[in-house]
């Protein structure tokens, strides 16, 4: 590969940012980061959805306009993502006005390609999803069974688009690339939502929603919020039907599009027949990841048990978001549910980050400040089995990032830490120390950190600050692309004096720790 263009959802900016929303933004950004160290060209769209009738229905309760309301909210995500070290490339509002343009033209084009369609229709339309459901979607009580309400009975003239003529595309697209799907288990769910596909409303008349893009020949209509906001990852690269931004050629297709499972049938039906439509090519990969629980209950306003990244960030009192990104990129196999709790955050970070890998580094750049005082001597530098295994290892999770496996992937790189600390143990350089066996204690003191380098390359992506924090200590260049990574980095001469080492990671409950993050 070239490139690597990675995009999430786009949130809707009705409400403020929540762990739901970090989970998928951190698992990009993980897999974004992973890949710039394979690939020089990397780009990472994120972004807010901004239209549709709840916008309209919350700005006018707080007496505000829809845009006002929305320049507030997208803030938030922005402030959110800054907060979590979220590294994206564009953040797209569909209130900008480059996204606003290319959209009327895309549905011009398509109602000159007689794909779309004007037609009367009587449905139920559910706000809260956005969009109108059949009586085999709502649950046994006649009810949205993500909303737990009752759809609305909605009869209005819209324009609908031909997504029955994609059907059969899009069922072979899927099962000709059994990977395009991520995880392939989900694949089946959208065979099954394909089986009895209709043509979709794709506008509403502005006497029901006024808060939309205008349809361009039609100023009684305004576009459906799902073919606007779908459309964003294409717009901000420029695609505007009768212009087409090099930025567009060079990064679409996506490599991968990031998304909840709730979402799943939007991207990989309507998004796909919309691409078909335009003739585009399709995303390389979906992948659809679970939600995240809280303390094993899924989050609901009413159970008021909506937990906040800031609220995490500041219950803790961590300057670093590192924590807790590594902890939810590390919530769950590949598109299974995750959960979050207080007590389980605590425990996971404190033995990985703090005991397993910070303690490592931090006791072995001490023992060579009290017996060489910082200094690698010529002797020390020798090869290690070590070493075989951290290439087997970087092998190992560039294999499951090949398939979006961040969960497993992280795995992978502990076991790594719980090798080198093993051999430590094996070795007891203190005890080498005592006994006299001064190049010998050298020796275990140089392939570990030597093999502490490797750790801090892979462990880059989950946690970027302290990787940085561990690279500066271990004079190791952090930019190493993992193809390059060699067994050599620690050079003859001093390495650390006393007052250069620091903890990459304090446990949580350590006595160095503010109180407030002593839960």
């Amino acid at each position: 590969m070239e490139k690597f263009y990675t995009t999430t959802a786009i949130d809707y900016v009705n409400g403020a940012p929540h762990i739901g929303h970090a989970y998928e933004k951190i698992l990009t950004d993980v897999i974004q980061r992973h890949f710039s160290k394979r690939i020089k060209d990397v780009y990472m769209l994120t972004g807010v959805d901004e239209h549709g009738i709840k916008i309209q229905k919350t700005s006018a309760l707080l007496n505000i306009s829809p845009k006002e309301f929305c320049d507030m909210n997208a803030q938030k995500f922005i402030d959110a993502w800054k907060l979590l070290d979220i590294n994206y490339s564009q953040f797209i509002r569909t209130t900008d006005e480059m996204h606003i343009k290319a959209v009327q033209k895309i549905f011009t084009k398509l109602i000159n390609k007689g794909d779309i369609y004007k037609h009367s229709y009587k449905g139920l339309y559910c706000s809260g999803c956005e969009a109108f459901l059949s009586e085999k979607d709502l649950d046994e009580d006649g009810n949205c069974p993500v909303h737990k309400k009752k759809p609305e009975v909605v009869s209005e003239e819209n324009y609908f688009f031909k997504l029955t003529k994609y059907k059969d595309a899009i069922i072979k697209h899927i099962k000709d690339n059994p990977d395009f799907i991520i995880p392939s288990f989900r694949a089946n769910e959208v065979l099954n939502q394909l089986e009895n596909i209709e043509d979709i409303s794709v506008s509403r008349a502005k006497t029901s929603v006024n808060w939309g893009i205008d349809v361009e020949t039609d100023d009684s209509q305004v576009i459906y919020v799902w073919i606007d906001a779908l459309s964003n990852y294409i717009t901000a690269l420029g695609y505007s039907v009768d212009s087409i931004d090099d930025k567009f050629k060079k990064y679409w297709p996506a490599e991968v599009q990031v998304i909840g499972k709730d979402i799943l049938k939007f991207h990989a039906i309507y998004w796909i027949a919309l691409l078909m439509a335009l003739e585009l090519p399709l995303p390389k990969h979906l992948l659809a990841h679970g939600w995240i629980t809280i303390d094993e209950a899924k989050m609901s306003k009413s159970l008021g048990n909506v937990v906040s990244p800031e609220s995490v960030m500041k219950a803790f009192n961590m300057d670093s978001p590192d924590a807790f990104r590594y902890y939810m990129a590390s919530a769950a196999p590949v598109g299974k549910d995750g959960n979050y709790s207080d007590d389980d955050f605590k425990e996971k970070v404190n033995a990985h980050l703090a005991n397993s890998m910070g303690n490592l580094l931090n006791r072995t750049l001490s023992m060579l400040v009290k017996y060489f005082d910082g200094e690698i001597k010529k002797e020390f530098i020798v090869e290690s089995e070590l070493f075989k295994k951290a290439k087997e290892t970087i092998k190992e999770v560039k294999h499951h990032f090949d398939y979006f496996e961040v969960a497993e992937a992280a795995g992978k790189i502990f076991e790594l830490v719980d090798c080198i600390n093993k051999y430590v143990t094996d070795n007891a350089p203190w005890t080498l120390a005592k006994e006299g066996k001064m190049k010998e204690c050298g020796e275990v003191l140089y392939v570990v950190l030597e093999t502490m380098c490797a750790v801090s390359s892979l462990i880059y992506p989950y946690c970027p600050n302290i990787a940085q924090n561990m690279a500066k200590q271990l004079k190791y260049n952090l930019d190493t692309f993992y193809d390059d990574i060699t067994f050599n980095n620690i050079k003859e001469g001093k390495l650390i004096s006393k007052d250069e080492i620091k903890p990459v990671f304090l446990r949580l409950d350590s006595e160095f720790a503010p109180k407030s993050a002593k839960k």
